[in-house]
C-alpha cells in the first residue's frame, strides 16, 4: 500500500516558479510510474505529466514547454518545476502511482484510470 505527500506549493506571481515534490512511502512494486495532475476550480483533473519507462518523460501537449518532470534516483521522490506560471495554472496539484511501468509509446500515459494511488494535493495559486 502507498502514500503519497506532495508538498512545494504555494502562491507567486505571474511569470513565477514553483518546485513542487512528491514523496512516496510504503510501496511494495519493483516497477512503477508517477505522474502529475491538476484540477482547477469547476474543472476535471488533467494530466500535467508522467515518468515511463527507462525514466524518460512524458507530459500532455498543453503542459510541454514551462513544466518539467522529474525523478530521483530511488524512485521515491518525485518533482515538478515550474516556470512562467500564469493564473491560468492556478490548481490543486496531485502526485499518482501507477502500479507498472507505462512503456514509452503507451497512448494513456495520463489517463486517470491507471493509477492506483494519489496523495491529497499540493495548492497552486498564481496571481495576475
Amino acid at each position: 500500500q502507498g502514500q503519497l505527500v506532495e508538498s512545494g506549493g504555494g502562491s507567486v506571481q505571474a511569470g513565477g516558479s514553483l518546485r513542487l515534490s512528491c514523496v512516496v512511502s510504503g510501496t511494495r512494486y519493483s516497477s512503477y510510474s508517477m505522474a502529475w495532475f491538476r484540477q482547477a476550480p469547476g474543472k476535471e483533473r488533467e494530466g500535467v505529466a508522467t515518468i515511463v519507462s527507462e525514466g524518460k518523460p512524458r507530459y500532455a501537449d498543453s503542459m510541454k514547454g514551462r513544466f518539467t518532470i522529474s525523478q530521483d534516483n530511488a524512485w521515491d521522490t518525485l518533482y515538478l518545476e515550474m516556470n512562467s506560471l500564469n493564473p491560468e495554472d492556478t490548481a490543486m496539484y496531485y502526485c499518482a502511482l501507477r502500479v507498472g511501468l507505462f512503456l514509452f509509446d503507451d497512448e494513456d500515459f495520463l489517463a486517470r484510470d491507471e493509477y492506483n494511488y494519489w496523495g491529497q494535493g499540493t495548492q497552486v495559486t498564481v496571481s495576475s
